[in-house]
């Protein structure tokens, strides 16, 4: 899969690179009380080892992973990334045979600098994210999950349109290196036109206050 870029009106969203090491660094080192349930690195050889994973999975074609970046000053806020690209195996007699892009995805490994959080970066990520699969990609579901003990982040997937699936027991090593219960949210291919327009309106609001 070939890097893209998405840009929107406060941040756009750079396929992730070692550049983005010293900016990564800076965004996670302000206050790390604020990713509790996040796993987030905490010194430059963390950082540095963090992208090249993140790189792995790209090369293998499981992962899209960005720097997110302030369009005013190019300052690095964090980091997100689409993973768990999945291809199904569609027949050959199936409209969707030979399609070279994801079916269904997972939106995730999200954290931002203390000063993005509160701010529009996180929803125009997900707006810009959101639109790329379901209108460039056109997926089927995006899913989307979060340590079942973070409520701040199930709350804001639930702002964005996520429906509750369930919970995924001892799903994903957590933050505190034990065995995490997930929620799972996803938004499914007819939920995005309703979903769209409410992520939109957020943002909106977000560019009125300021």
């Amino acid at each position: 899969m070939e890097d893209f870029l998405l840009s929107g009106r406060q941040i756009r969203l750079e396929p992730l690179e070692q550049k983005h090491a010293d900016g990564l660094f800076a965004a996670a080192r302000a206050d790390r009380s604020l990713y509790q349930w996040s796993l987030v690195p905490k010194d430059q050889a963390e950082v540095a080892a963090y992208i090249q994973t993140a790189l792995h999975w790209k090369h293998a074609g499981t992962a899209a992973p960005f720097a997110i970046v302030r369009l005013s000053d190019g300052l690095v806020c964090g980091s997100t990334r689409f993973w768990n690209l999945e291809r199904w195996p569609w027949p050959r007699n199936h409209p969707s045979y030979g399609r070279d892009l994801p079916d269904a995805c997972e939106i995730g490994h999200t954290w931002l600098a203390p000063w993005a959080i509160r701010t529009a970066a996180n929803t125009e990520a997900k707006l810009l994210m959101l639109t790329h699969a379901f209108e460039t990609w056109q997926v089927l579901r995006v899913c989307l999950h979060t340590d079942v003990r973070n409520q701040r982040s199930r709350a804001a997937i639930e702002r964005i349109g996520g429906k509750f699936e369930g919970i995924l027991r001892a799903h994903r090593m957590a933050a505190d290196f034990i065995p995490r219960d997930s929620a799972r949210y996803s938004i499914v291919r007819p939920e995005w036109p309703a979903a769209k327009l409410r992520i939109s309106q957020r943002l909106e609001s977000f560019f009125n206050a300021t």
